[in-house]
């Protein structure tokens, strides 16, 4: 039995020996030659079949997923996109050419030992490609089983709130540059993984910007250069928006996502767009990072049991399955989000949040940006280990982060769904960023972020209006702890630094400061919206 089967608890009625091809060339429509290893339970007649495409390499430690699943009587096909691990071609970022999948699924359907009956899985990219298989008809396709992958990457990923996703990109950047070089080998990235830290906080901060790539791994990356010559709303992004795939993915589909995953607002869109086209969607939300809710119990028994149930002809489990932080507790709901009550906490001048509005003629709060040292964020949602729930009291020590914080609150009050932000500003510069941070603050003092999010402005005015999508939420707030909003204009290095200059942002090269106000006063009354659930303040 497989090490997950053991750590997991998901042992099979009948555990199957698997056996194992490995290298077999799958020829994609336009010729070029793609590898993939075959695994499959021995003695089963054509199984369904669980189709992974890949471009983080095969014959590792991920292989311990699909000899699980083989054990349980599904064979598994593992495919390495093009230009990954062996397979023809050029690997090109986010962006999958369709001849992959068009050829894959050709060769597919000519083996005597495909069954007819599909099912697709993976998290991260291999989650993104599933979406991407939805670009044409697949009637053999059962269910999708997808964590931590949207079926859109520019605004959901790389430029959220207009402001580019610098150190995730980089952090991608960098993960996929040490597979690349190191063949693959767990050794040898684990052992590049005690010096990527210090590189990457020198190539975050690189000017021009689109000379990061080289600062960081020694060449030019073209797929990094492309995503910062071309704004969120640019042409170019069109290839790697999927959304409109919807209407033929899989009549059931397996969501799972974490409350610190950078990719959760897109998934969560993407969960009320496949209820619209009529899928049956199960969603899981758990305390976890990206890439994580995969390896935990919780998660595994949850995706095998969809998996199960829809291959085996059974009812597939629908419905919404959150953990609510703070509470320590899982929660069954019909649907996202559930009803809640958008209660306003707002922004005070003498650092209070309050849900009673300021005085009429309060003053406005103020602090200044410096692009040359630019405000840090520790935790949240960012790629790799940093990523999670940190102590933040050391980055809302510092001068350029405001920060407004309830009294001690007299009883629970409990937060499920959207967060949102209004500030009403006023910046010396017409481009500047906008970063809004909601934390819980312990009786003891420890401010733990729960949620964040970002706006860029650009353009001409006096006082400008910032809204702020925050990333959604599921959390309770105790008794005698405080609510916090921390307000910056930066946020380095999850997302870039805005020079303050409006150049092009790949090779902007001057850094100027700028001052900020927020106000609070009748007319500009700034504010916070809670999701309130249940509980009082």
């Amino acid at each position: 039995m497989t090490l997950l089967s053991r750590l997991f608890g998901v042992r099979p009625a009948i555990l199957h020996p698997v056996r194992v091809q490995r290298d077999i060339v799958i020829p994609a429509a336009d010729g070029a030659r793609l590898l993939a290893t075959h695994y499959y339970p021995a003695g089963v007649d054509r199984p369904p079949l669980v189709l992974l495409r890949s471009p983080y390499g095969r014959g590792n430690a991920l292989d311990q997923l699909p000899k699980l699943l083989a054990e349980r009587g599904y064979q598994v096909l593992y495919q390495s996109l093009r230009g990954t691990a062996g397979s023809g071609g050029r690997f090109d970022g986010f962006t999958i050419d369709p001849a992959d999948a068009d050829g894959t699924l050709t060769w597919l359907r000519d083996q005597p030992w495909f069954g007819g009956t599909l099912a697709t899985w993976g998290a991260s990219y291999l989650g993104y490609a599933q979406w991407e298989l939805a670009a044409r008809d697949v009637p053999e396709w059962k269910i999708a089983v997808i964590q931590d992958a949207p079926s859109e990457f520019a605004h959901g990923f790389m430029y959220p709130g207009g402001a580019f996703a610098l150190g995730n990109a980089l952090g991608w950047v960098q993960l996929v540059d040490r597979m690349f070089t190191g063949g693959y080998s767990t050794t040898r990235q684990l052992l590049a993984m005690f010096t990527a830290a210090r590189k990457l906080s020198r190539a975050t901060l690189a000017t021009p910007l689109n000379e990061a790539d080289l600062a960081l791994t020694g060449h030019r990356v073209p797929w990094f250069r492309e995503w910062i010559a071309h704004g969120p709303d640019d042409p170019y992004w069109a290839r790697m928006d999927h959304r409109a795939n919807v209407t033929r993915m899989p009549p059931a589909v397996h969501l799972q996502g974490g409350w610190d995953d950078f990719f959760l607002p897109g998934m969560l869109a993407d969960h009320a767009a496949l209820l619209t086209a009529g899928r049956q969607v199960r969603l899981l939300v758990g305390p976890w990072g990206h890439g994580k809710g995969l390896y935990t119990r919780v998660g595994m028994r949850d995706a095998l049991a969809a998996l199960d149930a829809a291959l085996l002809g059974e009812q597939t489990p629908s419905g919404v399955r959150l953990f609510v932080t703070g509470a320590d507790r899982w929660t069954d709901l019909p649907h996202w989000p559930p009803p809640h009550q958008p209660t306003a906490w707002h922004l005070h001048p003498d650092g209070r949040l309050s849900t009673t509005p300021a005085n009429a003629s309060a003053p406005p709060s103020r602090y200044s940006y410096d692009p040359g040292d630019p405000t840090p964020t520790v935790g949240g949602t960012a790629v790799g280990l940093s990523a999670g729930r940190k102590d933040n009291r050391r980055v809302e020590a510092r001068p350029d982060v405001l920060t407004f914080t309830s009294d001690p609150l007299t009883a629970e009050v409990e937060v499920i769904g959207p967060v949102r932000i209004r500030l009403h500003t006023r910046s010396s510069v017409p481009h500047a960023d906008y970063f809004a941070r909601l934390c819980d603050v312990s009786p003891r003092g420890r401010s733990t972020n729960l949620c964040d999010g970002i706006v860029r402005l650009s353009g001409p005015g006096d006082i400008r209006i910032a809204d702020i999508e925050l990333w959604p939420i599921a959390h309770r707030f105790g008794r005698g702890h405080r609510i916090r909003l921390q307000v910056a204009s930066g946020a380095h290095p999850r997302f870039g630094r805005n020079p303050g200059t409006g150049e092009p942002l790949a090779t902007a090269d001057t850094l100027r400061p700028s001052n900020h106000e927020i106000f609070h006063d009748a007319d500009q009354p700034s504010a916070l919206w809670l999701p309130t659930t249940s509980g009082t303040s």
